[in-house]
């Protein structure tokens, strides 16, 4: 096995006891076998969950809380006590670990986005283990199901991961739920994400942890747009780390796309929020997604949004089917007034500031 860059994912339930509460021995175990794989020369992330877990008994809950604001507290109180006992760990094996914590906006704004990710090659470069988690302790909209399966993914896209493993209480994808179908079978490798692929997954996970099988597809299909491979298996067994980085134990491999989107295409695909809409004509329509061309002031119909320079918009045909998006070069007042000339010209969305809406990025928004 050589260097490798690995994103590794740990849920809640792969850190807790079964009262919910944060298990010492499980932390433990993940960052030796961590310790082995840095000191064999591979690049480490480290996506953990489990701060609201590692908190709530030290605010006084018996159990889980459920209302956000006491999620929020916990995750407060216990984002630093887990970060404590993994640096603690790696310490003893004289590997530097940093804690980094995120929300969508990060990944939504372009400067957050390009501040984090110089932020990691840094540490990465410099031998440490970037430790990662949401923000839970002020966010909202983050403190929902898959929300590190989906951090995890974007986080193996920015660094541009050459492996991102997603570690559960089960041992891949089957093809049923195999607690409740004893003819389920695991699948070994997936080339495609697809609708049947997606049928297969299951609803909500575990009572400690908010991920459930359905939310690692989608995080499967950002991660190998963006050409890494994911490999989603058990936490369970003592050496699953070091099994999961040369896919030697029992899971299932998800093949990335062989032309993997790069980092400015990454964040126009999934993260760049659309300010306006632009619709065009079958010729520019065919021009963009046929032919990979610039979108051209000539093709344009019409647009609406009050979107300016600069700003990101989606791009329609005449029938309303979304093309992708782009990264305008007018704002819509200018437009406007250019599209009154007979024949207008110039480039609004320049082709390396462009993304066609493919099937498999569709199904990010439509089938999860």
């Amino acid at each position: 096995m050589g260097h490798q860059r690995i994103v590794f994912k740990v849920g809640t339930s792969s850190l807790t006891n079964p009262d919910g509460s944060i298990s010492r021995q499980k932390i433990k175990a993940i960052t030796n076998q961590l310790a082995v794989l840095h000191e064999a020369g591979h690049d480490l992330v480290l996506v953990s969950s489990g701060a609201i877990a590692a908190g709530f008994s030290s605010l006084g809950f018996k159990k889980r809380p459920l209302k956000v604001a006491n999620k929020q507290a916990a995750a407060a109180v216990g984002q630093g006590l887990l970060l404590e006992e993994y640096t603690t760990n790696l310490l003893l094996r004289e590997i530097v670990s940093a804690q980094i914590l995120l929300t969508q906006d990060d990944f939504h704004d372009r400067r957050r986005y390009k501040n984090a990710h110089q932020a990691m090659e840094v540490l990465l470069s410099r031998g440490a283990i970037p430790i990662i988690n949401e923000n839970d302790s002020i966010a909202i909209e983050e403190i929902k199901v898959g929300d590190n399966d989906t951090l995890s993914a974007q986080v193996a896209a920015m660094v541009q991961a050459d492996l991102l493993v997603l570690l559960t209480d089960v041992d891949g994808l089957y093809t049923a739920n195999p607690a409740k179908d004893p003819t389920a079978k695991r699948l070994d490798k997936v080339k495609e994400i697809d609708t049947t692929v997606v049928a297969m997954a299951g609803g909500s996970g575990s009572a400690n942890g908010t991920g459930g099988m359905l939310t690692k597809l989608r995080a499967a299909v950002i991660a190998t747009q963006s050409g890494v491979p994911v490999y989603i298996c058990s936490s369970l067994k003592p050496d699953a780390l070091i099994e999961a980085a040369t896919q030697q134990g029992d899971g299932t491999l998800f093949e990335a796309r062989k032309k993997g989107l790069k980092t400015q295409k990454q964040w126009l695909a999934f993260y760049a929020q659309s300010q306006g809409q632009v619709v065009v004509d079958e010729g520019a329509a065919d021009a963009l997604v046929g032919h990979g061309k610039s979108l051209l002031l000539s093709g344009v119909s019409q647009v609406s949004g009050g979107f300016s320079y600069h700003d990101i918009v989606t791009v329609c045909d005449s029938k309303g089917r979304i093309l992708g998006k782009g990264r305008v070069q007018f704002g819509q007042a200018a437009i406007k007034d250019m599209l009154q000339s007979a024949s207008p010209k110039g480039v609004l969305i320049h082709r390396d500031d462009w993304i066609s809406m493919t099937d498999e990025l569709q199904s990010i928004f439509t089938d999860f």
